[in-house]
């Protein structure tokens, strides 16, 4: 059976602390309920499943109901003392603001994560653990692959990061296999939930799983690893970075100015999107339009990217665009 303890340690950075409460995220699938279950086991009495009704399937709201209910009768599993567990606190969070569609699962999992965050930050649990696994990762990876991610797509999904108002989002699980987890589920007792979203063929995740089932030679396993080594390179870039930015970018006012000679091109095109959310805090560009305005200013030209202008030559120079004045016409 995974040490939990160990795995959250690993994943954090650091071991819980003694009095730190845990979120766990239950679906009520396998995953998610072995997930609850080695937390009850292994952070006893300072547990809360939270549920999320989407509403955007009719059984959601029993399913729900079903993971509370089960959460009022047991806590660990019964080859674990004490014979009869406590209760397991439980919270169902309802989103109201979905509809079945296009993008319905981005949006879906948004707001699942927005409103376990803001019920973690108001009722004082700093971290909140998902049940993403090995096999979660490896279809991750595919997926980027297919769409051409850079490294940082391609390192999956990260074990930690920070959330809104100090709460840490933890996964644990991405060295465990997901059928390691549906064992524990399955001699656990516990009811379990069935989701059909997750067989639907017209969710790219689905087609991922299936291919790898179809395809043995992609071991699951070994691919989860390679996310992980390039999530280490990808933490190396991170680093170096950071110390390049501190001594190759000079911000005045609402001037960025960059000293990019003589680096590789993939430091280059993190500095430059610094540059950018500098003075930009909220834009978002999308890769392949970074490295066209790189192209450009790397031959002394200029470029616009989201609202942000950049000049090539010795040093470069980005400043936000002021908008446009529109003179409204007579016939307005």
């Amino acid at each position: 059976m995974p040490d939990l303890a160990a795995l959250v340690a690993t994943a954090l950075g650091r071991p819980p602390g003694a009095d730190e409460r845990l979120a766990i995220a239950v679906s009520g699938g396998p995953d998610s309920v072995a997930l609850l279950l080695l937390a009850a086991a292994a952070f006893p009495g300072r547990v809360t499943a939270i549920t999320v009704d989407h509403g955007l399937r009719a059984g959601a709201a029993a399913e729900a109901a079903m993971v509370a209910a089960q959460c009022a009768r047991h806590a660990i599993p019964p080859a674990i003392p004490p014979a009869i567990p406590p209760a397991i606190p439980h919270v169902t969070l309802v989103w109201t603001g979905g509809s079945a569609g296009p993008g319905v699962q981005a949006a879906a999992r948004a707001a699942r994560y927005a409103l376990m965050a803001d019920w973690c930050a108001a009722n004082g649990v700093a971290l909140l653990l998902t049940a993403h696994h090995a096999d979660d990762q490896a279809e991750t990876l595919l997926m980027r692959m297919a769409r051409g991610s850079g490294s940082a797509g391609l390192a999956g999904i990260r074990a930690s990061r920070a959330m809104a108002q100090g709460v840490m989002l933890v996964r644990p699980l991405l060295s465990v296999r997901r059928a390691a987890l549906a064992a524990i589920a399955s001699e656990s007792g516990w009811v379990i939930a069935d989701d059909p979203t997750n067989r639907d063929p017209k969710y790219a995740r689905t087609r991922a799983r299936q291919l790898l089932s179809a395809a043995p030679w992609l071991d699951t396993g070994q691919m989860a690893a390679a996310a992980a080594h390039l999530a280490a390179a990808e933490a190396a870039l991170d680093w170096t970075a950071d110390r390049a930015w501190a001594g190759r970018a000079r911000v005045d006012g609402g001037i960025v100015q960059l000293d990019a000679a003589g680096l590789p091109d993939e430091l280059v095109r993190r500095l430059t999107m610094r540059a950018i959310k500098a003075l930009a805090p909220d834009a978002a560009p999308r890769g392949p339009d970074v490295v066209r305005l790189v192209a450009r200013l790397q031959i002394g030209g200029s470029g616009t990217l989201a609202g942000v202008r950049g000049a090539g030559g010795t040093l470069w120079r980005f400043q936000q665009v002021r908008p446009i004045a529109r003179t409204p016409r007579k016939s307005d």
